[in-house]
């Protein structure tokens, strides 16, 4: 693939962006890797990327993160504090995919792929909690590896289709949004159950 147009760097950007949310470690690791062996040719500007130190470090990452994943409550923990990584890293590869468009555009494709980032960050770190109220281990495993392969395909997609990969991502975006808002009733139910029948507002004074 040649230089990629505004619009098909558009379309990477927002494919590495929710792909960044899912697991930004194996995004940046695969993204690096495809560059370094000719798989798919990033923008100029992101062949820093496939720096040895950078996939070095950003498969480092991703084994921690693989074993972290897969166990109950840590996943969680591990999700809260990459809500302030995932997508600022994300917003990050977008504005420097641009090269050298006006800045008012970087900084707009910025805002636009830390949203969608924070979108599939909050549809995965959400689906996980629910899955750590159930005691089997499996359900887990099954959605962390499924948010490994989803990242990876969709880093190599948003490289070689990025108009399609674009069109996928508001469906995605869409899907995780529902996602989200079906899950926090659960977890508000969930709370109302704690607190109990007897939990309700205190009554106000007799007249």
């Amino acid at each position: 693939m040649g230089e990629l147009s505004p619009l098909q760097t558009l379309g990477f950007a927002l494919g590495t962006s929710f792909a960044s949310g899912l697991n930004l470690y194996a995004t940046v690791a695969a993204a690096g890797l495809f560059e370094r062996f000719g798989v798919v040719h990033l923008p100029p500007t992101l062949h820093v990327l496939a720096s040895p130190v950078i996939i070095g470090i950003a498969l480092a990452m991703f084994v921690i993160e693989f074993i972290a994943d897969k166990i109950p409550v840590v996943d969680s923990a591990w999700d809260a504090i990459h809500t302030f990584i995932r997508p600022p890293a994300a917003a990050l590869i977008a504005y420097s995919s641009f090269g050298s468009v006006p800045d008012v555009w970087k900084i707009g494709a910025a805002l636009l792929a830390g949203s969608v980032a924070l979108t599939s960050h909050g549809a995965k770190a959400s689906m996980r909690a629910a899955a750590n109220t159930s005691p089997e281990p499996f359900s887990n495993w099954f959605l962390s590896t499924a948010e490994d392969v989803g990242a990876v395909g969709l880093s190599w997609l948003a490289a070689t289709h990025p108009l399609l990969t674009a069109v996928i991502v508001v469906v995605l975006v869409v899907i995780a949004t529902f996602i989200i808002w079906k899950l926090f009733g659960f977890f508000r139910r969930i709370f109302l159950r704690l607190r109990g029948p007897g939990q309700g507002p205190a009554p106000g004074p007799a007249p």
